[in-house]
């Protein structure tokens, strides 16, 4: 682009993407600081600030959800989905990475698991509700072992294109020194992949912390995770907006957090996998 000039179709197109991504935060966070008899039916009713900013709805959605015991669910769900996709995902994409250029059954197997990227979840819900109950397995532990799976096709793909970013030359002076697969793995792969790390970890911890689906028909009892606790509002309080939008707002935090601390690897991690294909 010329210096001093101005592309204004990317300039409004770039206006627009921001407004589109602000103005549902902004309406969340505006609504859950009102009052229900603040709620109107007006445009400018519903996009004015509240006369009096207060913190009991999100104190009420706290109490109606059981957010504490949610978020723990949601924490722990997340937490140990993330930290076994890091160990066996990317042990599953050296393995497969190193080896599918010399053996056909390798680049097979590849294949063969990022097809599972194409096979939607409704075709396996009924299925899976029904083998995980008679496992034993309905419950946070099932759920996990089903993540594991579900993100194994994409985290596969991810850290095996990455893999062609570390030359083999270090392996191969690793194994002159006496090292075996498994500690050149350990000391020298592994810590090298950290950029794809903090890229699988964020999108392994957005699906699993916003997916309703997995937990609401695999968990029995009284067991519940945020975005599962958001469904209370459609039927207790099916106009009472005000709750519902401080709950989103309870359960956004965390994640975005999370996200906060890790983008700095996670562009890294992007930017460094789209330099050989």
């Amino acid at each position: 682009m010329k210096k001093g000039v101005t592309n204004w179709p990317v300039t409004i197109l770039l206006i627009l993407g921001c407004v589109t991504i602000f103005f549902p935060l902004y309406m969340t966070v505006i609504i859950a600081f009102k009052q229900p008899s603040e709620m109107t039916n007006s445009v400018a009713g519903a996009l004015a600030f509240p006369s009096h900013w207060s913190l009991s709805n999100f104190a009420e959605a706290i109490r109606v959800t059981d957010f504490w015991h949610s978020l723990g669910n949601s924490v722990f769900i997340t937490c140990a989905t993330i930290v076994l996709t890091l160990l066996l995902h990317s042990m599953t994409g050296y393995a497969i990475g190193r080896s599918m250029a010399r053996k056909k059954k390798y680049k097979l197997l590849y294949f063969y698991i990022v097809s599972g990227m194409f096979v939607p979840f409704a075709i396996l819900m009924m299925p899976l509700v029904k083998q995980t109950a008679q496992m034993g397995l309905d419950n946070m532990i099932g759920v996990i072992i089903l993540y594991l799976v579900f993100y194994m096709p994409i985290n596969v793909m991810l850290y095996t294109g990455y893999l062609k970013n570390i030359p083999m030359a270090m392996e191969e002076a690793a194994e002159m020194d006496g090292a075996t697969t498994w500690k050149t793995y350990w000391t020298i792969i592994f810590p090298m992949m950290k950029p794809m790390h903090a890229t699988v970890a964020i999108l392994t911890a957005l699906g699993t912390w916003n997916d309703v689906m997995t937990p609401l028909v695999i968990m029995s009892g009284d067991q519940n995770t945020l975005p599962m606790a958001q469904l209370n509002f459609q039927s207790q309080f099916g106009t009472n907006y005000n709750l519902a939008f401080a709950s989103y707002l309870l359960a956004l935090i965390p994640i975005l957090i999370f996200y906060l601390v890790c983008q700095k690897q996670i562009l890294n991690g992007i930017a460094s996998g789209a330099v050989k294909g």
